[in-house]
């Protein structure tokens, strides 16, 4: 009786975990809010010329292109290239890399899975891309799925900087 109590309570703390899991079945139509959004707040989510032509001012593109235009932008200023859209198991990942003279100064989630292992790991899949300054970074423990996903479309993004 007294080894019971201890079984019986080891028992259920150690399903409690089980319990509480939520798996990723299938994927949303929405690209999740918070890490898309917290790392830049103004989010072209199709890389076309709508925002210039929205903008009817001709004199206003040199200001405003750095922030809103995608791969051709003036050799001095930055260049925003979004990567391809990579189908995951966990849902759709893709990456927005701005390079600046060359090297890459800042990776944005475009679109990325409502996974909570995803919004953990894409901070640190960003810090691994500006110090490595490319593509090949190791995959984050916990999110591999997201993680193969951002490196493809990180890598499809760079791959058309030097294409252009």
């Amino acid at each position: 009786m007294k080894r019971a109590l201890p079984a019986l309570v080891l028992s259920v703390a150690a399903l409690i975990p089980i319990w509480r899991y939520t798996p990723s079945i299938g994927s949303s139509a929405q690209a999740p809010p918070s890490p898309a959004e917290a790392l830049s707040p103004p989010v072209p989510s199709s890389n076309s010329t709508a925002p210039p032509a929205s903008s009817s001012d001709s004199s206003a593109p040199p200001a405003s292109s750095p922030g809103s235009s995608a791969p051709p932008t003036t050799a001095a200023g930055p260049q925003v290239i979004a990567g391809s859209t990579v189908p995951t198991e966990k849902g759709d990942v893709q990456v927005e890399v701005t390079l600046t003279a060359g090297r890459i100064t800042s990776v944005r989630a475009l679109k990325a899975p409502p996974h909570p292992q995803t919004v953990a790991a894409l901070p640190k899949l960003v810090e691994a891309t500006l110090e490595a300054q490319s593509a090949d970074i190791d995959a984050v423990t916990g999110a591999t799925i997201t993680s193969d996903g951002y490196r493809e479309s990180l890598q499809a993004a760079l791959d058309l900087k030097s294409g252009a």
